[in-house]
């Protein structure tokens, strides 16, 4: 029997975000969480020579409501945003999203901006944002800057962020008279998403649905969603069936589930969280 161990690293707690931004010399590797990146550096999956641990930098976990934006600290954790009253009144699909990651250890220690840098393709939150039409707030030694989530997860583990850039909060749109809903099959092992889908429906704008744990990033099923308008049960099967076309022959398979019972997971949690966006849609 052995122990994992990591290699060795330096190690950094700043006291401000400034000095955390000066400290991402491009092979630093911010420390949140570390639901993530700790077990990848056991197995020397990743071998950063130093950490920045953002845990003593204060303000980066608040949640408020500024008019039509709902604002969510970088590092909120899981379980604040799932226990939050201004979530949950404002948008409950982001607290219900919540609630579903993971255990209790991982939603007490996990945060938001953590899981938006890791962008695994099996989490939940980078589903839920893009179809929201999120953006994601960041700030790296050129200053500050706001990403939108469509533009954000490039692909399997990938951002938009610079190497010396942090994520230090998720900007939600707030539009009246919408309506959100997530659907997920988790994994038994991990509680990770075998298949997650996020739609929306109403408020002014065309209908989303948005696939995760399928393709390498979250893929937006434009023209399926685009057949939901008219909002009845007819528009929504047709468009729960055009999503395994927009998904093709893109779908991820491991032991666990083939491409193909993704894809056809996809359609029927596709219909789900249209039909309850629907329904919550005022």
């Amino acid at each position: 029997m052995y122990t994992m161990r990591p290699s060795e690293f330096t190690y950094h707690r700043p006291g401000s975000l400034d000095e955390a931004v000066a400290l991402l010399d491009g092979e630093a590797r911010p420390l949140a969480g570390g639901h993530s990146l700790l077990p990848a550096m056991k197995l020397r999956l990743a071998t950063p020579p130093s950490l920045v641990d953002l845990s003593g930098l204060t303000g980066l976990d608040g949640i408020t409501l500024d008019g039509d934006t709902l604002r969510i600290g970088a590092m909120a954790t899981h379980a604040d945003v799932a226990s939050s009253d201004t979530v949950s009144g404002a948008m409950p699909v982001l607290a219900e999203a919540a609630a579903l990651i993971g255990d209790r250890q991982v939603r007490r220690r996990g945060t938001i901006g953590g899981s938006c840098a890791h962008a695994d393709p099996a989490a939940d939150y980078p589903t839920v944002l893009v179809a929201l039409g999120a953006s994601i707030a960041a700030m790296g030694r050129g200053g500050a800057r706001e990403i939108p989530a469509r533009e954000f997860f490039t692909g399997l583990f990938s951002t938009a962020l610079a190497p010396d850039e942090l994520i230090t909060a998720v900007h939600v749109p707030i539009r009246q008279g919408s309506g959100a809903a997530y659907e997920k099959h988790k994994s038994p092992r991990s509680g990770y998403a075998v298949v997650g889908v996020a739609a929306t429906f109403g408020g002014g704008a065309d209908p989303e649905i948005v696939v995760g744990g399928v393709t390498g990033s979250p893929l937006r099923a434009t023209d399926a969603a685009a057949m939901a308008a008219g909002g009845d049960a007819d528009s929504i099967a047709q468009a729960a069936e055009a999503v395994a076309g927009a998904i093709g022959d893109a779908a991820i398979g491991d032991t666990y589930a083939s491409g193909e019972y993704r894809a056809h997971l996809a359609t029927v949690l596709a219909r789900r969280a249209m039909t309850r966006a629907v329904e919550r849609a005022g």
